[in-house]
């Protein structure tokens, strides 16, 4: 049974969301039979890489005050430490993620996407590192356990990884995906948001007893 999630290093939803479903995995008795693919998804692809606080530019960008959006940054900051994730609030920056996304692809050709995933998680919202600063995205790609140069030649060529990243996003336009987190079962079934654990065992044991009877 295959799961595809879509996701973006800039999103808190979804930091909480893949310790969720992997808790909700982790409870699932055909846990070993899943592949789970992350795909690539851009919350804001025109957004520029630049000093702005995440907190005015999310705010400007749905129409919040800022007193709104400290709101919404202290719930994610609250359900990240319910599951054992740290989170910051105030610190981070506003950037574009396409050049994470494309290094979440190289990743994968090595086997260390959940790996470098997760650090660029960390980095982002428990440390509040600029996680689209070229160096930092090194330095992360070689905690996971890549190699520098290898890194930096993809950040190096605009093109590389940049037609899987496209890709995903066309995916999402045509299995009805317009935010993240995004969760697809079989290309059956979809989650949307930031479920417990448990209503993730739920759905994959839905998408599994369906599989079986089909």
């Amino acid at each position: 049974m295959r799961v595809e999630i879509w996701t973006d290093i800039a999103c808190p939803w979804c930091y909480v969301a893949k310790t969720r479903f992997e808790q909700g995995l982790a409870a699932f008795a055909h846990r070993d039979q899943v592949e789970v693919v992350y795909r690539s998804f851009e919350l804001n692809p025109q957004a520029e890489n630049g000093t702005v606080p995440i907190i005015d530019a999310v705010a400007a960008q749905y129409g919040r005050t800022r007193e709104q959006q400290v709101a919404r940054e202290e719930q994610a900051a609250a359900m990240a430490r319910e599951v054992g994730l740290g989170f910051r609030i105030g610190g981070r920056v506003f950037g574009n993620t396409f050049d994470l996304h494309r290094l979440i692809h190289f990743a994968k050709t090595r086997g260390l996407q959940n790996e470098f995933m997760d650090l660029a998680y960390r980095a982002n919202f428990a440390e509040e590192r600029s996680v689209y600063d070229r160096d930092t995205q090194i330095s992360l790609a070689v905690e996971a356990g890549l190699d520098a140069d290898e890194a930096r030649a993809v950040l190096d060529d605009p093109d590389r990884f940049a037609a899987e990243v496209r890709a995903d996003e066309r995916a999402a336009t045509e299995v009805g995906v317009s935010g993240v987190p995004f969760f697809v079962l079989n290309r059956r079934y979809g989650v949307n948001g930031v479920q417990s654990p448990a209503a993730f065992t739920r759905a994959l044991e839905q998408a599994w007893a369906d599989r079986q009877a089909a």
